[in-house]
């Protein structure tokens, strides 16, 4: 079956490079139609995956991330509306230059082929993905997770259901209903077919694919997100910023796991600690923080507070957690995310604008940020529409990826009779 869904999605490419703009933009928008006109029967299947979640023990944070509301689905179809009014990036003359010998030569962009896209729990993903691809005019297989099968086979029948009349190629979205492993096993070392591979998921799906993968990957990035709290940062501002971090949507790559502490704002510990103990947010300090806050674990307000941080360096909770830890300047607070982050997305809180520019410049991620939440790193956010996932590696693309990171660039060279001496 893998082998079939692969042939035809590269037999499909010919016909996806030659669909114009006003096509492509009239599939999006019949789509974000289709979505706000099925949203009840949308919402059905995904009870379906939501009480199977459930029976299946999900965690809050990733049912909240399998859940498609109201506002969710129209999220999507708005999506949608943005890429479409997006200039069409294929045929983009990217740069244009002329030989001495007299020969024209453009660089142009185009698309990438058959991306495979592997996500797990989020089913606005299906919808992102096939509409990103379908603007950059690649093709798309999407392998989603078991626990949103319901939801992700209703979005990608409705897409190419409203898509096919008006001019979308068949297997240009394909989406794969086998989620057994051995079924992603197959797809991932069809090279033959497949162009790029694209995995959105935890670091065991990444640390997988890494290694038996034989298709280039983009590596989108687990978010093990810091925020280092400076010296001199508002603290009036920095307690909203933390709380939206951390609590807005728990599950998230781009939510705070780690709060970092200067020594020198040691007294600010204790008022976040009771915010973030007001949200429901479980805590785990490291030993020197705790050490120099003198906290009692009898303490009654201390309940949800755990003397455990020094093994929680790196981790991402996906979940309402926390590891709070102390540094000595703003040298350590760049030397621990640099070595214990994924170079995903990292803020400082701070009104030294030396401090600022240092960190801005020498923490090594995707995305950094000066006194703003971490949930920002976002496609939609950044105005992209949506996106095909947050990259965390240096190749081709980094941050949050958008139609343009979906495309390559190829030369177009043009003569009057040249030839090489």
């Amino acid at each position: 079956m893998i082998i079939n869904i692969c042939q035809n999605a590269s037999t499909s490419t010919s016909a996806m490079r030659k669909l114009s703009t006003e096509t492509k933009n009239k599939i999006l928008l019949a789509v974000a139609d289709a979505l706000i006109q099925e949203k009840e029967d949308i919402k059905a299947a995904n009870q379906i995956d939501i009480e199977n979640g459930k029976k299946n023990n999900l965690s809050e944070a990733l049912i909240d991330r399998l859940t498609l509301t109201d506002s969710r689905i129209e999220g999507m179809a708005d999506s949608l509306k943005v890429i479409a009014s997006f200039p069409d990036p294929i045929g983009e003359i990217v740069e244009g230059f002329n030989l001495e010998n007299g020969l024209k030569v453009q660089k142009v962009r185009a698309p990438l082929g058959v991306i495979a896209i592997i996500y797990e729990s989020r089913p606005n993903v299906t919808i992102d993905a096939a509409g990103l691809c379908l603007k950059s005019s690649n093709v798309s297989i999407l392998r989603g997770s078991s626990s949103a099968i319901h939801s992700n086979k209703y979005l990608a029948d409705l897409f190419n259901r409203v898509g096919k009349p008006l001019g979308l190629p068949d297997h240009a979205i394909q989406l794969i209903e086998d989620t057994k492993h051995e079924t992603l096993d197959e797809l991932i070392v069809q090279d033959k077919y497949i162009d790029v591979l694209i995995p959105r998921g935890g670091q065991g799906l990444k640390e997988a694919m890494q290694k038996k993968a034989t298709i280039p990957i983009i590596m989108t990035g687990a978010g093990t997100c810091q925020i280092f709290i400076d010296y001199n940062a508002d603290e009036e501002q920095a307690i909203p910023i933390i709380l939206n971090a951390k609590t807005q949507r728990p599950g998230t790559c781009n939510t705070v796991e780690c709060l970092l502490f200067d020594k020198d704002k040691i007294d600010f510990v204790k008022p976040v600690i009771d915010a973030l103990l007001a949200n429901d947010v479980i805590i785990h300090l490291s030993s020197i923080l705790a050490d120099n806050l003198n906290l009692q674990i009898n303490d009654k307000s201390m309940n949800a507070v755990h003397f455990d941080g020094d093994d929680y360096f790196g981790h991402e909770f996906l979940a309402k957690e926390i590891l709070l830890h102390q540094v000595d300047n703003i040298e350590q607070a760049i030397n621990y995310i640099n070595q214990y982050g994924t170079h995903h997305s990292d803020a400082i809180l701070t009104k030294d604008l030396n401090h600022a520019e240092k960190f801005l410049n020498e923490v090594d991620s995707a995305v950094t940020y000066l006194n703003a939440s971490t949930r920002f790193s976002d496609g939609g956010e950044f105005g992209f529409g949506g996106e095909i996932g947050i990259s965390t590696q240096k190749l081709h693309a980094r941050g949050p990826m958008g139609i343009k990171q979906l495309t390559s660039e190829r030369f177009i060279v043009m003569g009057n009779g040249q030839y090489r001496k």
